[in-house]
């Protein structure tokens, strides 16, 4: 490589034709090469070369279409014997720039010549995915010239011919330009002043910043146009002029004007920070703009005008996990990872995969919090505005808040709460985060069956992601939100794990504080979250979750408490959404009242709220037209004339508008015959009232049971019977010892597709065999729950709230419940206490005596001081 004239690059070298960007000497690209014959060329040249000669390589820049192949390069010959080959030639040299490809079509020999960059490659990786490829980095050492193609495959060859000094860039120069050098030396000297004021407009601090000031001091003034072209904000096209001038006066006039659109760019930026203060940005970040980094290994593609500024610097990076006041061991893995970075090239696909882990490592809240609002006044006023009722959860609200005044450092607590759908679980949880000034975020667990959305995905795994909850306190911000787990009850489970399992961590207070998802692999703090969870029954819920959870019962509302919410949010907020105003439509309580009983049954407010926004489009529509509404179902033709305002619904126009009602009592009804009693049942939507049928034909003694019974409540009508045919003849419920003799029972619970299960209804099956053999009505005012057993005792059940507010709601006033359940009735509200007549029943005899239209004799035939006083 040596000789007399200085250093010199082998007289024959390997093209690499490249068309991802342009190497001037003196420069640091990284190219990513996929092409068969670039593949060969790295394979048979770099990788199995062992002197520094064999890693010497040319690099033509290609301004073809990226997308036409370049193994389409077509057979190469250094002579052309003919004009057809010179044509052939031309073709041929569609692959590269041409400003100096010439060709003479006679008979002698046709030079095909280019310019180029030699490069030393200093780094090769290779990689599989998405297809092979490798990744060479290559340093520009100084400009050729192609006098003539020795070889088209395995790779091409070229005779190449030397433009520059190669000393000029590989060490310091005691010769540089001066400006004693006539137009050479006053360019170079305009030259170099810009560059200084560049850097003057630029921030020190930043690593290519300080590279720039380093290279400007040390570099003879020769070498400055490659460099510094390389460096500022150029494109390909300019590049290419830059390395096409051959002439250093030629290269100092075509970089110059780049470098003066820099400074002009910089200018025109902080003029505009000037006059928008509020999108003020850093100096620093400017300086990522216009400049580009050459560390080694990194090529930063600036040639889209929307790329983010701070999009592949590892160096802004690396300040965000500096300031993130993350703990140590997470900050140990973030500096870990930031040194595979940096020695990473941006074509593996780990590259992508460890920028985005550190990305989210910055953006997690690892110290951000907001300040909690410990005002117990506002907090009780905000909550009373937000809901009516509900007052065990306020209170259970209130209560953290008092705590949280005397102890600062009190652990979220987890919270369940537990009743039917649109009771406003969801919506208390939302006013608990405004009552704290909390943030909040929903997560829905309805359906999830895969434990990666709690805990997050490994990053060894293509689209691994984190878990919901970290990527819930990364939209957040804060490490203190109010986190709403809804729908926790219906939780999945499959192959891919139990997610309620995973949500044991999170929901333990003695565990969340080092919650560590798969994707971090890193312990995150969730002791100051406030969880709450939402679910329509506990039966679902995993006993080792529910543990971990304080639950709440919300139960529905009854009638008045519905009235009282559809005037204080549910009409306002549906005029408000319709665009009507309450001058334009008016309301009545007693129309309310028709809704919530004739239109509505459930225990919250949804459906009830759907027909609000009915009776609102009907006036909407009305309003619109100018017609006034009569209530029948008609309009004034006279479209000039208002409607009268306010609209009034009353119930003529209550039917118009919704229709015949949907829910009718039909308790006095449907108990006019021996046979039939009404019990209670709950459900995960709310209490419900249910009917019991039986009947009984001649036969064999069997029992049939329909309605779709689960097997708990098979086995409760097995039990009545038993109990019947033990005491048939001391309570003289039927002549017969055996009731069941030549006689088959059926016993019907109709709603026939509803699934049913559950012992509640032990005392109502009982009940209504006892009226069907002794032919005595039972009363169409009662209701009852309770399970038996086969010495007649009643047994407590759950969901008493519920119910009796089911029964209330039928129109029943005589509620039949267990002995053991009358604690449950402080739940119930007052109005709803001293509407029904309760009746506690201990045994099988005190629950047919009350239910009995007459009342029942007991076991001497005469009815006992207990039932007479129960009859009063």
């Amino acid at each position: 490589m040596g000789s007399s004239g200085g250093i010199q690059i082998p007289n024959r070298l390997p093209l690499l034709l490249s068309h991802e960007g342009v190497l001037l000497p003196g420069s640091t690209v990284r190219f990513s090469v996929d092409s068969p014959r670039n593949m060969q060329l790295v394979s048979q040249r770099l990788l199995k070369g062992t002197s520094l000669k064999s890693t010497i390589i040319g690099v033509i820049p290609n301004t073809r279409d990226p997308g036409q192949d370049i193994d389409d390069l077509p057979a190469l010959h250094k002579y052309a014997p003919s004009a057809a080959v010179a044509l052939k030639l031309l073709q041929v040299t569609s692959y590269f720039h041409s400003p100096h490809l010439f060709l003479v079509i006679n008979l002698a020999i046709i030079p095909c010549i280019q310019i180029g960059t030699a490069g030393v490659a200093v780094q090769v990786v290779g990689s599989n995915w998405p297809k092979p490829h490798y990744t060479l980095l290559i340093t520009g050492l100084c400009r050729f010239s192609v006098t003539s193609l020795l070889k088209e495959r395995p790779f091409v060859l070229a005779e190449v011919e030397q433009l520059d000094k190669l000393e000029q860039y590989m060490t310091p120069s005691t010769h540089s330009v001066s400006a004693e050098d006539g137009e050479l030396g006053e360019l170079s000297q305009r030259f170099y002043q810009a560059a200084v004021q560049l850097l003057g407009m630029l921030d020190m601090s930043v690593p290519v910043v300080a590279k720039f000031r380093r290279l400007l001091d040390s570099l003879p003034r020769e070498t400055l146009p490659d460099v510094v072209a390389s460096m500022i904000r150029t494109s390909n096209k300019e590049k290419l002029q830059v390395l096409d001038a051959v002439s250093l006066e030629e290269r100092f006039k075509k970089a110059l004007p780049l470098l003066n659109k820099q400074i002009e760019g910089l200018k025109l930026l902080q003029k505009t920070r000037k006059i928008n203060p509020d999108n003020e940005k850093r100096v620093t970040d400017i300086s990522y703009i216009f400049l580009q980094p050459l560390f080694p290994g990194r090529q930063f593609n600036l040639e889209d005008e929307d790329e983010d500024e701070d999009g592949d610097d590892t160096a802004s990076l690396e300040r965000k996990v500096h300031n993130a006041n993350m703990p140590d061991a997470a900050l140990k893995v973030c500096r870990k990872e930031l040194k595979r970075l940096k020695k990473m090239p941006q074509s593996m696909p780990e590259y992508a995969l460890t920028r985005n882990y550190l990305d989210l490592m910055v953006e997690l809240p690892w110290s951000k919090s907001t300040k909690d609002c410990l005002d117990i006044r506002a907090a009780r006023t905000l909550l009373d505005n937000d809901h009516y009722a509900m007052d065990k959860l306020k209170k259970r609200v209130v209560e953290y808040l008092a705590v949280r005044q005397l102890k600062t450092s009190l652990k979220g607590p987890i919270l369940c709460f537990v009743g039917p759908p649109g009771v406003g679980k969801t919506s208390v949880g939302r006013s608990v985060a405004r009552t704290l000034g909390r943030e909040f975020h929903r997560i829905a667990l309805g359906g999830v069956c895969d434990q990666s959305d709690i805990r997050g995905h490994r990053r060894t795994y293509v689209g691994s992601m984190p878990g919901r909850i970290i990527n819930g306190l990364k939209t957040v911000g804060v490490n203190n939100p109010v986190f709403l787990l809804d729908e926790v009850d219906k939780l999945g489970k499959s192959l891919q794990g139990d997610p309620a399992a995973a949500l044991l961590e999170v929901l333990d207070p003695e565990q969340n504080h080092s919650f560590t998802d798969h994707y971090l692999n890193v312990a995150f703090d969730l002791s100051q979250v406030l969880f709450i969870a939402t679910a329509n029954t506990t039966a679902t819920i995993p006993p080792a979750l529910l543990d971990r959870m304080e639950v709440l019962q919300v139960p529905g509302y009854t009638q008045e408490e519905k009235v009282e919410i559809a005037h204080r949010h549910l009409i306002p907020n549906q005029l408000e959404q319709h665009g009507l105003t309450p001058q334009q439509l008016h309301i009545p309580q007693d129309t309310t009242q028709a809704i919530i009983s004739s239109y509505t049954r459930e225990a919250g407010v949804r459906s009830l709220e759907r027909k609000i926004g009915a009776i609102c489009r009907a006036v909407a529509v009305k309003v619109a037209e100018g017609q006034r509404l009569d209530f029948k179902g008609l309009a004034h033709v006279d479209k000039a004339a208002p409607p009268e305002m306010p609209i009034v619904i009353d119930h003529i126009a209550l039917k118009d508008i919704l229709g015949q009602p949907l829910f009718e009592l039909e308790v006095s009804e449907r108990l006019t015959l021996p046979g039939v009693a009404l019990g209670l049942a709950w459900t995960p939507l709310g209490g419900e009232i249910m009917f019991v049928e039986a009947s009984r034909t001649e036969g064999e003694g069997q029992l049939t049971l329909t309605g779709q019974l689960g097997d708990v409540m098979k086995e409760s009508a097995h039990l009545a019977i038993s109990w019947l045919r033990a005491n048939a003849k001391t309570y003289q419920i039927t002549n017969s010892s055996d009731p069941l003799e030549g006689t088959d029972i059926h016993l019907h619970f109709p709603a026939g597709a509803v699934t049913k299960d559950g012992p509640s209804a032990g005392v109502t099956i009982v009940t209504c065999l006892a009226s069907l053999f002794s032919g005595r009505l039972v009363r169409s005012d009662v209701a009852m729950t309770g399970e038996i057993t086969l010495r007649g005792l009643v047994l407590p059940v759950g969901g008493i709230k519920d119910k009796v507010l089911a029964a209330h709601r039928a129109g029943v006033r005589r509620v039949i419940l267990p002995k053991r359940n009358e604690k449950d009735l402080e739940e119930l509200p007052a109005n709803v206490r001293a509407d029904l007549d309760f009746v506690m029943a201990a045994n099988l005899d005190e629950v047919l005596n009350a239910s009995i239209d007459g009342g029942f004799p007991g076991p001497s035939g005469s009815l006992t001081h207990s039932q007479l006083t129960s009859k009063l």
